[in-house]
């Protein structure tokens, strides 16, 4: 992972919406290097390429993907991000599938700040041997 954190504050006093502002920027990071490390997409497919990972839409696909592997703790994550959502959505996703995205981004920012970078790893692993082939063609 890039860097190692160092919590001064208990993370579960973190607000979930907190932790998904991390998670989206893990979750970005990662598919734009695997992206570089795997594709010769020029700029402009590579930023058409991770859209479709970090859009809202892409994340609610990836956690329903993900959902049976997930622990009891990763799931309550999820569903505290979804929760914490706020009512106004982009124009391009629903209402379910932001709330889904907050939910994801949450968990990743959670397993960040706590050091469980193989646990994201595992689970980034998982999302890109599935969605990769449909979403880079």
């Amino acid at each position: 992972m890039l860097f190692e954190s160092e919590n001064q504050i208990d993370i579960r006093e973190h607000s979930p919406l907190a932790l998904a502002f991390v998670g989206d920027g893990v979750y970005e990071l990662l598919v734009r290097a695997r992206e570089v490390e795997r594709t010769r997409l020029q700029p402009g497919r590579l930023h058409g390429g991770a859209v479709k990972f970090v859009s809202a839409k892409g994340q609610f696909e990836a956690l329903r993907f993900l959902e049976p592997m997930l622990t009891e703790e990763e799931r309550d994550l999820v569903r505290r991000g979804q929760n914490a959502s706020k009512a106004s959505v982009s124009k391009h996703a629903t209402p379910e599938e932001y709330r889904a995205s907050t939910g994801f981004e949450c968990l990743l920012g959670y397993l960040y700040l706590t050091g469980r970078n193989d646990r994201i790893r595992e689970l980034f692993e998982a999302v890109w041997q599935q969605f990769a082939p449909l979403w880079l063609g």
